[in-house]
């Protein structure tokens, strides 16, 4: 399928420092969050504090699910209040009625490359199950997921839990992750449409090459935490997985699938129809229906 039409007339405004998000601001004016109760914390992990954004419904039954939810950007970009981290969470605690945690870990740079960010979120996971009857979330249902670098995160975090026999999530929502080094070519070679994408939506070679260098420190012998399609995946909770059709890390998520129903995991995909890599930070208006129907598949998962 083509880029979506609407994405496709603002392509031009997108640059190096012209996020996709901010290129369509005139269509997403319009969006309003939903009335959530939100609130700041910070835990202690293993290098100091780590900032907790804390998202609850309004009348919600308790106890309700969690969600532990980790934004995107390469991991060494983003915060909490890009899209994907702030609208995102605020929406899946809504829809469902869930408790969400938005984690702002560590980002890597200079020394804190692998494995401060899991760490980061490892230790995240760990107060989250642990604090979870406090928060009014049912430590039966409590999920991990992330966006990108954050999907990465969310089933390393996993991996991690049922190496050390720690809490293991409810279930894995992913959106457009990246699990594998080198990322597996897509079927038949081609994906439509990508010679449209401006450099900064775009996962060439060099750009996956630099990527995983800078958040692991090499490109061998990389460890299974770090890139969670490389190791084993027995073991993992059922998964769900949202795709951006318009995207290079498309096979990536497709092939972790494939890896999970080979070892008797229930996944379940969705493939978001002529959109690119990041689509989740776009707020869901009516102008572009494949985001909310993204958020619904991944609220379905939680409710």
């Amino acid at each position: 399928m083509p880029i979506d039409p609407v994405v496709r007339a603002r392509l031009g405004s997108v640059t190096a420092d012209v996020p996709l998000h901010a290129a369509l601001q005139d269509v997403t004016a319009g969006y309003r969050m939903p009335e959530v109760k939100i609130e700041e914390t910070a835990i202690d992990g293993p290098r100091g504090p780590i900032r907790i954004r804390l998202y609850r419904p309004d009348g919600a039954a308790s106890p309700c699910p969690g969600l532990l939810w980790l934004h995107g950007g390469g991991w060494a970009r983003g915060d909490l209040d890009m899209p994907e981290a702030h609208v995102v969470a605020a929406e899946l605690a809504a829809r469902p009625g869930a408790v969400v945690a938005s984690v702002e870990y560590r980002l890597a740079a200079g020394a804190s490359r692998y494995p401060v960010p899991l760490d980061d979120v490892h230790a995240a996971w760990r107060w989250f199950t642990g604090a979870a009857a406090e928060l009014g979330a049912d430590p039966r249902r409590l999920a991990i997921g992330g966006c990108s670098a954050g999907g990465n995160l969310a089933a390393g975090a996993a991996a991690r839990a049922r190496d050390e026999a720690d809490t293991l999530p409810s279930a894995l929502l992913l959106a457009y992750p990246f699990l594998h080094f080198p990322v597996p070519a897509p079927p038949g070679g081609l994906i439509d449409d990508l010679v449209s994408l401006p450099e900064r939506l775009r996962f060439t070679a060099e750009t996956v090459l630099s990527l995983t260098h800078g958040y692991v420190g090499r490109v061998s012998g990389i460890p299974a935490h770090a890139m969670p399609g490389n190791g084993a995946v027995g073991g993992l909770p059922r998964t769900f997985i949202v795709l951006s059709e318009i995207d290079e890390l498309r096979p990536s998520g497709e092939l972790f699938a494939r890896q999970l129903r080979e070892c008797g995991i229930p996944v379940e995909t969705m493939t978001a129809r002529g959109l690119p890599h990041g689509h989740l930070n776009l707020a869901p208006v009516d102008a572009l229906p494949e985001i909310r129907r993204s958020i619904d598949f991944l609220g379905s998962a939680l409710a």
